[in-house]
């Protein structure tokens, strides 16, 4: 079984586009959905075969065509496609500014008064919210989670070093060197992806600045290259001097960062809820060491609370021109037979009730900090829109390879979102 790492070098090296092996032909008198997700594992791509010959089967003459691509490729795959005015009938989508964008350029059908009935009906308003923009939905959440700090326990436990040890900034810059004293990288970071970079900056901005400092630069009272934002930026910048990252990170994946902790070669890293299932599927005996989680840490004199927290939802939108069956292969989603794959088989954290038993410890702590989060965020480059969201993951990628300083950061950060808001 070939791993996730080297399906990625595949997808990438083939245009971007990887199909699975097992979609059946269509005939001429069927109705095809085209489904565009990115499970690329073999577990996780029968476990999506699965629901949709679950659906075909209530569904006679209808066929869920499915494409499967790697994180990267998929986002690139599907704004080539969104440009193009042929969007999916339905695809993977984090909500947010992305997917606002999409909506603004008319690429998404409107769901309102369609998903009012089944099972998908009881998603709690808040997490249907990351899928709506201004009063229309666009799609809904599967899962809904949290970015955290992932740790090896095997490392912790040699090194003598408990969560405890890591709440606030300061004792977790001194708990990175006692792991680099044991000759292990503190931190796994895949920062060719550049995305898992950004998570650094806007959780210091988070601990920081709290809820009010984003308001006030969101609403223009404020500005993301001043105050908190600066200043998380500039400590950014002293923690990265420090090398707490893997030998060769900028050009490592999130993928290859996952598998680093797993194989014991790194004790953190900090990612979503996907990172323990992502490092075993790709650790090199694919069980992998055990994870522990714990939050982002506290910055001393922050307005920022321990439980906030950043995450977002994974789900799916559904594409302007998708037949009505789009919209009900959505809906099945949530029916129990086919719910229950997505929690047991991908990761899926419950956003809705009684699948509870059927997460592991690693999820059930996610959706407890969820739970517990008296500020939640969605992901900067997800809420904000695209062109801001890329220069953000630009501008921390320059500020590690030492191109950009704090200030040229935040600046650039800053003046896209003046251009794009």
């Amino acid at each position: 079984m070939k791993k996730l790492i080297k399906a990625a070098l595949f997808v990438l090296g083939a245009s971007c586009l990887f199909m699975t092996g097992c979609n059946k032909s269509s005939k001429p008198s069927e109705k095809v959905i085209s489904f565009w997700h990115l499970d690329t594992t073999e577990e996780q791509q029968a476990a999506w075969r699965q629901i949709a010959d679950n659906f075909e089967a209530k569904h006679p003459g209808v066929k869920v065509e499915i494409t499967v691509l790697e994180n990267e490729a998929y986002k690139q795959k599907v704004a080539t496609v969104i440009q193009s005015g042929n969007p999916p009938d339905i695809f993977r989508s984090w909500g947010g500014g992305v997917m606002i964008d999409q909506a603004q350029a008319g690429m998404l059908k409107n769901l309102n008064g369609k998903l009012d009935s089944g099972e998908i009906a009881k998603i709690g308003k808040g997490a249907m919210g990351v899928y709506a923009y201004d009063g229309v939905q666009y799609g809904a959440p599967y899962s809904l989670g949290t970015v955290g700090i992932w740790y090896n326990k095997v490392i912790f436990e040699e090194c003598g070093l408990t969560p405890a040890d890591f709440d606030t900034w300061t004792k977790f810059k001194k708990s990175c060197d006692v792991i680099k004293a044991h000759g292990y990288a503190p931190i796994a970071l895949g920062g060719a992806d550049k995305w898992p970079g950004h998570y650094w900056w806007t959780y210091l901005a988070q601990r920081l600045g709290g809820e009010e400092d984003f308001l006030a630069a969101y609403n223009g009272t404020g500005a993301f290259n001043k105050g908190s934002f600066l200043k998380a930026m500039e400590m950014l910048k002293e923690f990265a001097d420090t090398e707490p990252f893997q030998q060769g990170f900028q050009a490592n994946t999130m993928v290859e960062e996952c598998a680093l902790v797993a194989d014991r070669k790194a004790a953190m890293d900090l990612m979503g809820q996907w990172a323990p299932s992502t490092g075993r599927d790709n650790s090199a005996d694919r069980k992998g060491d055990p994870y522990g989680y714990m939050p982002f840490p506290a910055v001393e004199g922050g307005k920022g609370l321990l439980s906030d927290t950043q995450g977002g939802g994974d789900g799916y939108i559904i594409g302007k021109n998708a037949p009505d069956e789009a919209i009900e292969f959505l809906k099945s989603l949530y029916e129990p037979e086919n719910y229950s794959i997505m929690c047991s088989k991908l990761n899926a954290c419950p956003v809705i009730p009684g699948y509870e038993d059927l997460i592991d410890d690693n999820m059930k702590v996610v959706a407890q900090a969820v739970k517990d989060a008296g500020y939640y965020q969605l992901y900067y480059d997800q809420f904000l829109p695209t062109a801001v969201g890329e220069d953000i993951k630009d501008a921390t990628a320059g500020l590690y390879a030492g191109t950009l300083t704090p200030q040229q950061a935040v600046d650039k950060i800053q003046a896209s979102w003046e251009a794009n808001k």
